[in-house]
C-alpha cells in the first residue's frame, strides 16, 4: 500500500466536510467527500479509500447502513464513525457494523489527526497480514508440488521395480530373502502412503480425509504409533511408557492419518529428550472426549515459540542442531486433528520438557472393547509407569 492514505469523508454537513479536508490535507493525503450515503457508496468503488469517515445521522441512507455496505464491499477498509449523537448505544451498534473507532462531534484537529493515523496503521497491518497469509498458502502449494515430483515419482519407480523383482525371483529367493524383500516393499508402501497424506494435508482438499472415516479403537492407533517410533527411541536408550485407561470409547476417523499425527508427537518427544530418558503416552476418556497426552522431560519449548509451533515450516531457533526438522510435523498433526473435529494443545517449560495433548470426540455409535495392555518389549515400551 502507498504511504499516501486515501480518505473518504461522508457527512451531510458541509462545514464538517470542509473542516476535515482543511485539517487532513496538510498530511498529504488524497481526500474525497460526499454529502450523503448514496453518493459516498458510489465513490467507494472508484476511489478505493483506505479510511472512511461516516456520519451516523444523515438523510436517506443512514450511517449504519453505509458501514454495513462498506463492510460487504471491502472488510479491510477502516471505518470511523463521526456523529453529534454520541451515545454508548450508537457507539456499540457502529462497532457491530464494523467501525474501527468512534469520534463524537465536535472534535479537535488533533483528535482527527490521531484517529486518522491510527486508522491508517490499522489498514496497513490488515493488508500485511493478508499478504503474509497468501505467501504462506503459496509456500504450502509449492511444497506439495515438490513432494509430488521429487519424492512421489522416484519412490513409485522403486516400488514398481520391487514388484517386478518379487515376481521374477520368486522361485530363486530363500525364505529369508523373501521376507527382506517383503519388508522393503512394505516400507516403500508406507512411504508412499505418507507422501499421499502430506499431499492431502498440505493441499486445500484436506476434507477428503473424511471420506475414509470409520469407527476406530484408540488402543490400536497408539500401538501402531509407538511401534513406528521404537527404533528411534532405542537408538537413544529412551523408554516409551504407555498407559491406557480402561474402558475407552472409540473415535470416528481415518486410522492412517491419526497414527501419523501421534507418530509425529512421540517422535518429537524422543527427538528432543535426553539420552536414557523416558517418554509417556497417557490415554483417558473424560468429558465425552479421548485425551491422548505425550509427555517428555526433554529440552522443552521456549515461551516465545509456543504460539507458533503449529504453523507451517516453523522451527524453533533454540532447538538442538541435530534435532531440527522441516517444521511441518506439528503443522500436519494440527490439520489432521482438526479434520477429526479435535484439538491439540501444548504446555512446556525450557529444560523441563513438554506435554502435547490431543483431544478427540468420542464416537457413541458403539462401545469400544477394553483397550487391553500393550505388551512390554525389548524396545523399551511398557505399560504403566
Amino acid at each position: 500500500m502507498d504511504d499516501k492514505a486515501k480518505i473518504l469523508i461522508i457527512d451531510d454537513e458541509q462545514i464538517v466536510l470542509d473542516s476535515c479536508v482543511q485539517i487532513l490535507k496538510s498530511g498529504g493525503h488524497e481526500i474525497s467527500t460526499a454529502n450523503n450515503g448514496t453518493l459516498g457508496l458510489e465513490r467507494l468503488e472508484d476511489f478505493q479509500p483506505d479510511i472512511v469517515f461516516v456520519d451516523l445521522k444523515m438523510p436517506g441512507i443512514s450511517g449504519f447502513d453505509v458501514c454495513q455496505k462498506i463492510r460487504e464491499f471491502d472488510p479491510t477498509i477502516v471505518v470511523v464513525v463521526i456523529t453529534g449523537y454520541a451515545t454508548v448505544d450508537s457507539a456499540v451498534e457502529a462497532m457491530k457494523q464494523g467501525a474501527f473507532d468512534f469520534l463524537p462531534k465536535p472534535f479537535t484537529p488533533d483528535e482527527l489527526r490521531v484517529i486518522t493515523r491510527r486508522g491508517f496503521e490499522k489498514r496497513k497491518l490488515v493488508l500485511e497480514t493478508i499478504a503474509l497469509r497468501r505467501e504462506r498458502e503459496m509456500m504450502r502449494e509449492h511444497f506439495a508440488a515438490i513432494v509430488s515430483h521429487e519424492l512421489k515419482s522416484p519412490l513409485g519407480a522403486v516400488q514398481q521395480n520391487l514388484y517386478f523383482l518379487a515376481e521374477e525371483l520368486a522361485d530363486k529367493l530363500t525364505e529369508s530373502q523373501k521376507r527382506q524383500l517383503e519388508r522393503s516393499q512394505s516400507r516403500i508402501s508406507d512411504l508412499m502412503k505418507l507422501i499421499h497424506t502430506w499431499l492431502r494435508v498440505m493441499s486445500k482438499d484436506i476434507e477428503e480425509i473424511r471420506e475414509h472415516f470409520e469407527i476406530l479403537t484408540i488402543a490400536d492407533i497408539v500401538s501402531k504409533a509407538v511401534e513406528s517410533v521404537q527404533s528411534q527411541a532405542m537408538r537413544k536408550g529412551i523408554e516409551i511408557h504407555v498407559f491406557l485407561e480402561q474402558p475407552l470409547g472409540q473415535v470416528y476417523g481415518d486410522e492412517g492419518t491419526l497414527v501419523e499425527a501421534l507418530v509425529n508427537l512421540i517422535s518429537n518427544a524422543a527427538k528432543y529428550s535426553h539420552l536414557g530418558s523416558q517418554v509417556f503416552v497417557e490415554v483417558e476418556e473424560k468429558d465425552n472426549a479421548i485425551h491422548i497426552s505425550v509427555i517428555d522431560t526433554g529440552v522443552g519449548v521456549p515461551k516465545e515459540d509456543l504460539p507458533y509451533i503449529f504453523n507451517d515450516f516453523y522451527t524453533s531457533k533454540s532447538a538442538p542442531k541435530d534435532a531440527k526438522g522441516s517444521g511441518l510435523g506439528l503443522a500436519i498433526t494440527r490439520r489432521i486433528i482438526e479434520t477429526h473435529d479435535g484439538t491439540i494443545s501444548v504446555e512446556s517449560e525450557p529444560g523441563q520438557g513438554s506435554t502435547f495433548v490431543i483431544h478427540l470426540p468420542v464416537c457413541r455409535t458403539t462401545n469400544s472393547p477394553l483397550a487391553g495392555e500393550l505388551a512390554t518389549s525389548n524396545t523399551g515400551v511398557s505399560n504403566g509407569f
